[in-house]
């Protein structure tokens, strides 16, 4: 079905529809910057689902100084006696921003619940939490958007086997990735828990279905426009000034600095 699918979506067509999708994202960006709006877009989904294409495509065009991607580390020492959701307020938007979170305060309810980097009690707080923490972002005025990116079992190992044979992606593959292979279930299930608890009208679930990359890539991109109620701001008018006359500056001589050597020379 999936292959059968993807034959009718050429690159051309592809390619086409990424722009127009990535135009609009500029304006939804410049709005969002005019009307002082925050903006939260979560990234959630199994190891290899396909969500760090999808935010390099977000941003591709974007001013990194409005729309910035917030992917946090391990939490160190220190933040794990903090409450839980404490280090990813820090990274929450203020009027004008955009944020993007590849993976999320969800890590407690995925790896950490099937890896067990968290406490049964640790967990079930969580749930509890999560809703009532996400109502208060809305309430506050937050536009909170969250993306689910679902893969079958058989796409997911694919997609590792080819990253574990191209040198250039095999950093993508680590041994935690390895390891959701042979928990495939608990994943499933710690996945369903999550969705029950915290699939709230407030701030809902979207599931993008990413055994095609390039179709989940336009879904999600044109679900989040269609659901912010954006328009185009008019851009302000510049022009490009007369270059003034010469005052007599003269350029130092070349071997006064140091130049990266022409490598393309030898091509």
């Amino acid at each position: 079905m999936t292959d059968k699918r993807a034959a009718t979506l050429s690159r051309k067509r592809y390619v086409a529809e990424l722009l127009r999708l990535q135009t609009e994202l500029v304006k939804l960006q410049e709005w969002v910057r005019a009307e002082g709006v925050r903006l939260v877009v979560v990234f959630e989904g199994r190891d290899a689902a396909g969500k760090g294409g999808a935010i390099r495509r977000v941003t591709e065009y974007l001013n990194p100084r409005v729309a910035r991607i917030a992917a946090l580390p391990r939490p160190t020492e220190r933040e794990r006696t903090q409450w839980y959701f404490q280090r990813y307020v820090e990274h929450l938007p203020a009027a004008g921003e955009v944020v993007l979170f590849d993976r999320s305060w969800y890590n407690r309810a995925g790896v950490e619940r099937v890896m067990g980097f968290c406490t049964a009690e640790e967990h079930q707080l969580f749930l509890r939490q999560c809703p009532v923490f996400e109502r208060m972002l809305v309430e506050d005025g937050i536009l909170l958007r969250k993306y689910w990116f679902s893969v079958s079992d058989t796409v997911q190992l694919e997609r590792f086997r080819r990253r574990l044979e191209d040198p250039l992606r095999r950093w993508k593959l680590s041994p935690m990735d390895l390891e959701s292979i042979s928990r495939w279930e608990a994943y499933s299930r710690a996945k369903d828990e999550m969705m029950v608890h915290t699939d709230i009208a407030e701030a809902p679930w979207y599931v993008v279905e990413s055994d095609e990359k390039r179709r989940a890539r336009l879904n999600m991109m044109a679900h989040l426009l269609a659901s912010v109620p954006y328009h185009e701001v008019p851009p302000p008018v510049l022009e490009l000034p007369d270059r003034p006359p010469s005052t007599g500056y003269e350029r130092p001589p070349r071997d006064l600095q140091t130049y990266v050597p022409d490598c393309t020379a030898q091509l």
